[in-house]
Parts: C-alpha cells; structure tokens; sequence
C-alpha cells in the first residue's frame, strides 16, 4: 500500500496511534529529566480535513470525527486517559469546531516541556516544508530533510538516555515490514533502554503476523502489541486495521490499553465485530 497521509489524516489508525503516543509522553513527563522524541517518518505535522485529500478520502469521519463527537458520553477514566490527546486536538483547532488534524509532531509539541527535544524527519519535500513551518520558532523542536530509515539509526541514543523512537513508515511496499523488524534491531542494539513504537497498517493477517514473528525472534525482552481491526480482513478491502509495537513500554500502558482500546473499537468498528481489538507480548 501507498500510504499518503493526506488522504488517510485523523483515521481509525491516527486514533489509535495518537492516543497511546500521547499516553507515553504523559508517562515521561512525570519524571523531571529531559527526554527527547525521534520521528522518523514526521509526515507535515498537521493535516487540513477539508483539503481535497481529506475529503476525497473521508476517513477522518470515522475516526477522529466519530470519537470527538462521542466525547461527553465516554467513561470518565476514558476521558482521562484521552484527554492529553484531545487536548493536542483542540490545540489546533479554535471555536469548538473540527477543521485541522495534528499529525504525530503537533502532538508531541504540544506536550513537551521546556526541557524536552524533538526531532521530526521527513524526507518529502513538500511535506517536510509544511513541517518546517509547523515547527518554525521552537527551540525544541527541529525539522530534518532527511530519510526516516537512516535517521532511526543516525539519532540513537539521545544525549538525554530518555525518549523514543516513533517509527511511522508509508509503507510504500511489503519490505517495508521486514525493513521495521531490522530497523528496530539496529536501533535497540545501539539504546536497549529507549521506548520504541513501531506503527504498521493490518489488512490480512499475513504482513502484521509476519512482522510478529521476525519481532519475536530478535529477543527483546519488552515487546507490547496492540492491534484495532475496524473491519473484514481482506486484500481487497483496503486497510482494515492499525498495529502498534512498543519497546520497552511504560509499566502502566499495558492497563492503559486494556481500558481504551474497547472503547474505541465500540466507537470505531463501522459495524465490524466489535471485539476486534488486542493486546499482547511479543515477548515475556
């Protein structure tokens, strides 16, 4: 598949992806050291819902739309556990209403603290200017023209020792899998103690079970996976659902995810069998 963001910004798979982002930097920021935040592939940072992209493709309806609306109905501790990604949301949208998606950069800009870095790769030209000019002005964040596989590499470990990795690939083709599995073993060889999250698209069971298998193999003691099917898992049917990998995760996101993501598979499912969301180790 061909992932342009433009087309797919604030989906199903923003939603699920976002939210636990969001819950991560909440977690690093309990402690007061510096952590720094690595996105390999940035895309533009922030995404128009009513560009001829966005409303070409018309997910946004059904992702960030469908649970915006569902706010005020939400558990409470659902709404706790949301509200910093909600809160980046409305960051970038004025009067209440739903014109502009952040992408994963806007997001994490949003919730660092004057101490905390950024680093946002993009190596597209237009969308790296759309990042440079989201990012403009901030010294703690920094837009590089760069290609999001070399930087993965490239930029770990951080001076800080805290932080991430957010590895987020257009996945272009199918060696993009096998390209996130070896990216993931160099990276972590070079900072065993960092968090990864590594996003990949589920349209059969074939890619997302191949990728868990050559995840597992690599020996990483730390190994979350959370999946959202939102749909029939076919070859036909475009993409039906969204996979997280996260290295090294907060003690609490594993309880986190238990929480939020039957929520939002109830919210999100377009009639598909509610139930179809998971999480797992990869590894014990």
């Amino acid at each position: 598949m061909n992932y342009q963001h433009a087309f797919h910004a604030g989906n199903f798979a923003d939603v699920h992806k976002h939210a636990v982002l969001a819950r991560i930097l909440v977690h690093l920021r309990q402690k007061p050291a510096a952590f720094r935040v690595i996105d390999s592939h940035a895309g533009a940072g922030r995404y128009d819902l009513l560009s001829d992209e966005a409303s070409r493709s018309g997910e946004w309806h059904g992702g960030i739309e469908q649970v915006w609306s569902e706010i005020a109905r939400l558990p409470e501790v659902c709404r706790e556990l949301l509200a910093p990604y909600f809160e980046a949301v409305a960051a970038c949208n004025t009067g209440g209403g739903l014109r502009t998606y952040p992408g994963s950069p806007r997001i994490v800009q949003h919730l660092l603290r004057s101490q905390d870095r950024l680093v946002a790769c993009e190596f597209e030209p237009k969308s790296y200017a759309v990042l440079a000019a989201v990012l403009r002005g901030d010294r703690r964040a920094k837009a590089l023209a760069i290609d999001g596989w070399t930087a993965i590499e490239a930029y770990v470990p951080p001076k800080e020792r805290r932080g991430l990795v957010l590895v987020d690939p257009p996945f272009e083709d199918r060696a993009d899998f096998t390209r996130l599995a070896e990216a993931l073993a160099v990276a972590h060889r070079k900072w065993s103690t960092g968090t990864f999250v590594l996003w990949y698209p589920i349209k059969t069971r074939e890619g997302s079970g191949a990728l868990s298998r050559r995840l597992g193999r690599l020996g990483i003691a730390k190994i979350l996976r959370s999946e959202l099917i939102v749909g029939p898992l076919r070859e036909d049917a475009g993409l039906s659902g969204s996979g997280l990998i996260v290295v090294n995760p907060p003690f609490t996101l594993e309880q986190d995810l238990r929480i939020l993501l039957p929520t939002l598979s109830l919210i999100l499912a377009r009639g598909a069998d509610p139930a179809g969301q998971s999480i797992d180790w990869l590894s014990p």
